[in-house]
Parts: C-alpha cells; sequence; structure tokens
C-alpha cells in the first residue's frame, strides 16, 4: 500500500490552513476544495491546487458527500483530510473513502458511529466502569420524559441523541416547563440531525467542561495529551479554551486521562479524539459528556503545552504509521489560552457581521500564535461559521499567560466589520476569570446579564 502523498481538504476556513501547513512539514501535496464563495480564499493560494466543489452554500459543496470523493478522484488525492465540522463526523464519508480506497484522515466509521449517538456512548462508556450523568435511555413522550426528570430530579438537560456541536440541549427547570420544550426540541433536532430521538439527563448547576485530547493507531497504542478547560461558554459553544486546566489537580488528571484512554481503548479507537467530561465542582466528581471523533477547534492549546502536532499525527497515522510518541514522552510545560475571535457583535446580541476586512493588524509577540484564514480586503462570506482566527497565548504561568493574552487583543487590531475582540478583553479583565472561579454557566448568567443593562 502506498504512502499518502497528497490529501483533498474538505473544509475551509482557518483548519483549511492549518491541515495545509500539517502537510507541508510532512512534505505531502494538499488540494484544497473550495466553494464559488471560497475560490479566493487563503487555503486556494496557499494549497499546492484548488478545485471549486460548488455552489457557496455548504449543503452544495461541503456538504456533499459525492462532490467530494468525485473531487478526490479528479485530482489524484490519496486521502481526505475533513477538518471539524461539515462532514468531519459523517461514517457515511469514511465509507465512500473505502469504497474507492482513498484514506479517511480521521477515525473508523464503527468509531463515529459508536460515539455519534449519545445513548450509544452512555452505553459503551458505562461498560467500561467510567460515570455517566444520572440519565435515561429513549424517553418516547412528555410523560415517560416527566417520570424520568422526577426520579433524577431537576433542573434536567432534555438531550438530542444525535446532537453534537452545542446543539440539541435545553435546560428544564420544572415539569411544566418540560411540556412546553419537549416536542419543540424533538422537532428541532430531527430536522437538524435526521434523528428525533430525545434523552434526559440531571443538569449539574457548577460544573466545568474539561476535555481530554488523546491519540490512537492501528497499532493498538493510545496516549493521552492531557487535559483542556473548556468552561467559557455560551449556549453551549465555547469561546476560551485553556490547557491545564486552573481546577484540575494531578490526581484528577491523572484520573480523567486514564479514563479517556480506557475509553478509546475499549472502541479501538484510531486517530486525534477527544473525550469531554463534565466535573461537578462542588461534589469534586466527572462524569462523561461525549467523545469528539474529529480534531477539536481548540486543539492548539494542546499542542502548545505539549510540542506535539495533532495534525500531523491524524495523517502519519491515517498512513499507518505508529504514534511518533510514547506516554513518557508527552510533557506539559507551561499554560496556554485560546481566544475564538468571530465576525460578530456581541454588544448586539452577538449577530454576524460578515463583509470587506479593511484593516487587519495582527499582535508580533513572543508566546502568541495566530491561526486564521483572513488578510486585509478578505471577504467574509455570510453563509458560513463566524470564526475568523484563533489567538492562542503560551507563557510559563497562568497569570503571564493572562497577561500576554490581554496585550495580544490590544494590538490585534481589524476594522471593516464588527469582531467580539473587545468582548474577549473584557472578559479576561474579569475577575471571575483571573481567579479561575467560574461555571459553564457564568458567561450566561452572570456577564451577559451585566452586558445587557449596561
Amino acid at each position: 500500500m502506498k504512502n499518502i502523498s497528497r490529501v483533498l481538504i474538505g473544509n475551509r476556513g482557518e483548519i483549511a490552513v492549518r491541515i495545509i501547513r500539517a502537510c507541508r512539514g510532512l512534505g505531502v501535496e494538499s488540494v484544497a476544495a473550495v466553494s464559488e464563495a471560497d475560490k479566493d480564499s487563503l487555503p486556494a493560494r496557499m494549497a499546492d491546487r484548488a478545485v471549486c466543489i460548488g455552489p457557496s452554500r455548504s449543503l452544495d459543496s461541503y456538504l456533499k458527500i459525492d462532490t467530494l470523493i468525485t473531487a478526490c478522484l479528479g485530482t489524484g488525492s490519496d486521502a481526505i483530510h475533513p477538518g471539524y465540522g461539515f462532514l468531519a463526523e459523517q461514517p457515511e464519508l469514511v465509507e465512500a473513502c473505502e469504497k474507492y480506497d482513498i484514506r479517511f484522515i480521521g477515525p473508523t466509521a464503527d468509531n463515529i458511529q459508536q460515539m455519534g449517538n449519545k445513548l450509544w456512548a452512555r452505553r459503551a462508556v458505562e461498560k467500561c466502569g467510567i460515570p455517566t450523568i444520572p440519565g435515561s435511555e429513549k424517553v418516547k413522550d412528555v410523560k415517560a420524559a416527566t417520570a424520568m426528570a422526577e426520579k433524577i430530579g431537576f433542573p434536567v438537560l432534555l438531550k438530542a441523541a444525535a446532537g453534537g456541536g452545542g446543539r440539541g440541549m435545553k435546560i428544564v427547570n420544572t415539569p411544566g416547563e418540560l411540556k412546553t420544550v419537549f416536542d419543540a426540541l424533538s422537532a428541532e433536532v430531527l430536522s437538524a440531525f435526521g434523528d428525533g430521538t430525545l434523552y434526559i439527563e440531571h443538569f449539574i448547576p457548577n460544573a466545568r467542561h474539561i476535555e481530554v485530547q488523546i491519540l490512537g493507531d492501528d497499532f493498538g497504542n493510545v496516549i493521552y495529551l492531557g487535559e483542556r478547560d473548556c468552561s467559557v461558554q455560551r449556549r453551549y459553544q465555547k469561546m476560551i479554551e485553556e490547557a491545564p486546566s486552573p481546577v484540575v489537580s494531578d490526581k484528577l488528571r491523572k484520573a480523567l486521562c486514564e479514563a479517556a484512554v480506557t475509553i478509546a481503548r475499549s472502541i479501538k479507537y484510531k486517530s486525534a479524539g477527544t473525550v469531554e467530561f463534565i466535573l461537578d465542582q462542588d461534589k469534586g466528581r466527572f462524569f462523561f459528556l461525549e467523545m469528539n471523533t474529529r480534531i477539536q477547534v481548540e486543539h492548539p492549546v494542546t499542542e502548545q503545552i505539549t510540542g506535539v502536532d495533532l495534525v500531523r499525527e491524524q495523517i502519519r497515522i491515517a498512513d499507518h504509521q505508529p504514534i511518533k510518541y510514547s506516554q513518557g514522552n508527552i510533557q506539559m510545560r507551561g499554560h496556554a489560552i485560546e481566544c475564538r475571535i468571530n465576525a460578530e457583535s456581541p454588544f448586539s446580541g452577538f449577530s454576524p457581521s460578515p463583509g470587506r476586512i479593511e484593516r487587519w493588524k495582527t499582535p508580533l509577540e513572543a508566546g502568541i500564535r495566530l491561526d486564521t484564514h483572513c488578510y486585509p480586503g478578505y471577504i467574509i462570506p455570510p453563509f458560513y461559521d463566524s470564526l475568523i482566527a484563533k489567538l492562542i497565548t503560551t507563557g510559563a504561568d497562568r497569570p503571564q499567560t493572562i497577561v500576554r493574552m490581554q496585550s495580544a487583543l490590544h494590538q490585534f487590531t481589524v476594522t471593516g466589520i464588527e469582531t467580539n475582540i473587545p468582548f474577549h478583553q473584557m472578559l479576561l479583565k474579569h475577575p471571575d476569570f483571573g481567579n479561575g472561579k467560574i461555571s459553564t454557566r457564568w458567561l450566561e448568567d452572570v456577564v451577559l446579564p451585566n452586558l445587557r443593562s449596561a
């Protein structure tokens, strides 16, 4: 079997640029699959070749499996890297790649199916002896949902079995509210995911969102690369991530990481993956939340503190090579924080702000990394996610890293569109963030009410 020599990138934006750079580092050619809206994008300019895969709407381009396969075959590409989002966690893409002898740079179709359905994932994890949040199997109607909610105790989370990316979840505080929410959420997730199955979990108010980065290969090797704290969230969408977590002790870290490896080994996982946990800060206990079978938006903070290029490892693993590192080689040094920079206006309800970038002045200091696909004059299209950059700072410890991020945000100048840079500046100055005294509800319960009343 020949080695991977050319990779088709089935994605756009900053992650496409990131994959191109990883390919270059391995001496592998890259082909950017772009929509009509992205024909003049930075990935199209940087890749060894670009091929248009359809109209601007993602449904007509980035989400069409047959088109990606045709593009791969037509350009002589050996492999497809899906990035994150779009088709990254669709087993049908993996199966199509197998049919046409194309390497999928990611896990197996079985891996994706096992962890993609949240109920199946719960069952698999419980077999490993790892705690899951008290909850139910499928609830078929409001009556069954109410009975289960009263058994495990309000408040509860009503969740979609096929959900992901922060979608398909509602906090429910009372039986009356549950009746209102159930039918609406079921219809919503059926439309979004093609599966209206719902289940219930107990809601933990004072929680941290902790995730563990793992790598697995074809040879049965699985290693962990520490944890990330992703507790600064709005509507379950992460805004700031950091590694390591400021509230995780060495003992807890070992338990979390070993649990993540146990889960990955149980399903013979290969490629980069992330096992996510909820940490109950009041009781000091953690519970399995879900597993993301792809590269994560926030992977740079792990790279910064471990020195491991996760995207290169993804490609090497897909090329049937063993993981380059043993567990003993992985050392975490320092601290890293990532701010997601979006083209949106937080002070106007986080409304999107597409348009032409007039000025694009980026920070240039030691300890600063910027992952982006933007440049002066770039037109941000209205068809896709509003993420335009990921600003990452690294320091010897958390206080130094926060100071560097504050300086980097101050230097980062973007005009022509609205961005959430001022909002991040406000968050980094908040004493709760500086003290590490936050939860997954902190942004919505503490920060945003004051923002609206200001």
